[in-house]
């Protein structure tokens, strides 16, 4: 079932690579899945070098004509959804049902860009000095893209950068990350399939810090996109910044959920379970922090421990398996120190906060209530199944809170007043609110934050014109 792994460089599957070899394992199980040939720095120049030849290639393929690829790369994704969904959960161990999710999506999004890319706009400008017939202001495809991506999401988060891109009329270097590399190699052999040309698109993994090195200091890169962690953003901020490239990060969040007065806290739970504990609060914009009135804590909290204990861990191909493992060892033992620390501080565990026994990479859905005001866990990512139920004395109070945080990327909230929704959605600081619902993730919609949570957008329009700069034409009258 797990396909034989390989990197793609300058037109070229490459099933050895001189930067060694890397074992992929299987987190439900720890076992090797397959040797993954790493880049070194003849590959990762030779990369860099085809991805600039291929952009002069693809950038003058008309939008129609991109929009015909990658919409064929979609529908290829679609033909393969089974066998793509089940490599991806043996890969990074989320449950069969969001692996299938996920690539769906990720087809969905492909699609979305190859129509947005028949729609970049620029503008005529009427000309007010004597001689000038017109101003123009174009919009143009930036050039090649060196993209790093986590395990997280190992179909959308790579075809969110490849989909804007591509779209723009960009070329890119690939780097997805080395604990799930085979979805990224599938969607690459469906565009290669779907028409894209050989060398506008190259696959590369490697040791991380090389492969980034070797990119961005590369005369060849244009642009650096990034997903991932706050330190290792702000390092390769760093190093673009020194070429002066331009580059697009999202690190991650620490999403509040507020639920106001007027809702009954107990009726939710289903739903806030669910969002708190899929992929196993693996995902960047995961509902972390829930403000619940005071009064109404103690039962929702009773409630809420007694939903997350229920849940089934196992491995994601099993069909009754509700959350799957965390994607490798050193996740688990994060998970612990985050709750060893806030237990030591004060806090109590409901259920959870102790590693499962056996093989495998995981950790229980894990509750947390009555924590100190600076425990670590409240200022930083814990990227993992951690609830933290906080109690609320008035809306002002709550919203305080929900603010009082480095990240900036989701929020949600839960109200039936259209007037709280109002205000919970100006106030509330976030690149993204959702009122009532999880769903901020979708291919029409831009994906992005503030403050540490990075800068620049995936998806919607805006995921396209990230992957442009803006060239102004003044044209005079013939001499």
């Amino acid at each position: 079932m797990f396909p034989d792994l390989a990197l793609y460089v300058g037109g070229q599957w490459l099933a050895q690579a001189s930067g060694g070899w890397h074992e992929v394992l299987n987190p439900a199980t720890g076992a090797v899945l397959g040797r993954l040939p790493l880049a070194g720095a003849a590959e990762l120049d030779a990369a860099a070098q085809s991805a600039q030849r291929g952009f002069e290639v693809w950038r003058r393929h008309t939008p129609m004509q991109r929009a015909d690829v990658l919409r064929g790369a979609a529908q290829r994704m679609r033909e393969c959804a089974a066998q793509a969904a089940a490599v991806l959960s043996l890969e990074q161990g989320k449950p069969l049902a969001e692996a299938a999710r996920e690539w769906g999506l990720s087809a969905d999004i492909l699609d979305f860009q190859a129509d947005e890319g028949r729609r970049v706009y620029g503008r005529t400008v009427a000309p007010r000095v004597p001689g000038v017939l017109q101003h123009q202001v174009l919009r143009q495809p930036v050039g090649p893209v060196a993209a790093f991506t986590p395990w997280n999401f190992p179909a959308q988060l790579p075809v969110r950068k490849l989909a804007g891109a591509l779209a723009a009329g960009c070329s890119m270097v690939l780097k997805p990350a080395e604990e799930t590399p085979a979805t990224a190699q599938r969607i690459v052999q469906c565009l290669l399939a779907a028409g894209l040309p050989p060398e506008a698109v190259n696959l590369v993994c490697g040791v991380p810090a090389q492969v980034s090195q070797a990119l961005i200091a590369h005369p060849a890169i244009e642009m650096v996109s990034f997903t991932g962690s706050v330190a290792v953003g702000r390092l390769l901020g760093e190093q673009a910044a020194r070429e002066l490239k331009r580059y697009s990060a999202e690190l991650g969040g620490h999403a509040p959920v507020l639920l106001a007065p007027d809702v009954d806290p107990i009726a939710l739970l289903p739903q806030l379970v669910q969002a708190k504990f899929r992929n196993a609060g693996q995902v960047c914009a995961s509902p972390i922090r829930f403000y619940v009135p005071r009064a109404a804590l103690p039962a929702f909290a009773d409630g809420f421990a007694a939903a997350a204990q229920a849940l089934r861990s196992g491995p994601g191909s099993d069909p009754a398996t509700q959350m799957g493992p965390l994607t490798h060892a050193r996740r688990v033992q994060d998970m612990q120190r985050f709750v060893d620390e806030a237990v030591a501080a004060g806090a109590r565990c409901l259920c959870g906060g102790a590693a499962l026994p056996g093989p495998g990479f995981f950790y229980p859905p894990t509750v947390l209530v009555d924590l100190a005001a600076g425990a670590r866990v409240l200022r930083e990512e814990p990227f993992g199944p951690l609830a933290l139920l906080l109690p609320y004395d008035t809306l002002d109070d709550a919203i305080a809170q929900a603010n009082d945080s480095p990240y900036a990327l989701g929020a949600y909230a839960f109200t039936r007043d259209l007037g709280h929704a109002h205000r919970l959605a100006e106030e509330l600081q976030a690149g993204m609110v959702g009122i009532n619902h999880f769903g901020v993730s979708q291919a029409e919609l831009p994906f992005g934050g503030f403050k540490r949570s990075g800068q620049g957008h995936e998806m919607g329009p805006e995921g396209l014109l990230e992957h442009t700069h803006l060239k102004t034409v003044t044209l005079g009258a013939p001499p």
